[in-house]
């Protein structure tokens, strides 16, 4: 097997940060497609679920920028840590979305800004009211949040990945 035929094996660190830069952004915008243009609504653990991608991509961008230094190594354990706990945010709201009856996710958003100062509010890309237990959309049997898990896993290979080479 030629180097060019081992897909992530052969990318360097700098690649695989580049590449999850390039999937959480791609990501984010499909999020804010189904947000304003589909017209559904993110949940209070939706909102966690992009903060989380929103960390990962940001820390991934600091490691590919890093090259080998040390604070490379800094952000990119940042990004991986940051991915498994979007794919923790993600698992318990697959598990709410199957167990409905059991707990809600969080105030809604009247109830935010009721209790919260303006400024302290989300900003509205990023506004949550929906239910997280309701499945408002699947595909090839997954619902949304299913899928921010697999992204969450995937992103966290190819950041242990990217570690490891380091």
């Amino acid at each position: 097997m030629s180097r060019s035929d081992r897909g992530l094996l052969a990318m360097n660190a700098q690649r695989i940060y580049g590449a999850v830069v390039a999937v959480v952004v791609a990501l984010l915008a499909a999020a804010l497609y189904f947000q304003h243009v589909e017209g559904l609504e993110p949940c209070p653990l939706c909102i966690l679920q992009r903060y989380a991608f929103v960390a990962v991509g940001a820390a991934a961008l600091l490691a590919a920028l890093a090259g080998g230094r040390r604070w490379g190594i800094v952000a990119g354990a940042a990004a991986l840590a940051a991915a498994l706990a979007g794919a923790g945010t993600a698992a318990r709201h697959v598990w709410i979305q199957l167990h409905p009856e059991s707990l809600a996710c969080g105030p809604g958003l009247a109830t935010m800004i009721e209790n919260f100062p303006l400024y302290e509010v989300l900003p509205k890309v990023f506004r949550g009211s929906g239910d997280c237990g309701a499945v408002d959309w699947s595909f090839l049997g997954l619902s949304m949040p299913a899928w921010a898990l697999v992204w969450f896993a995937l992103l966290a290979l190819a950041l242990g990945a990217a570690l490891a080479r380091r």
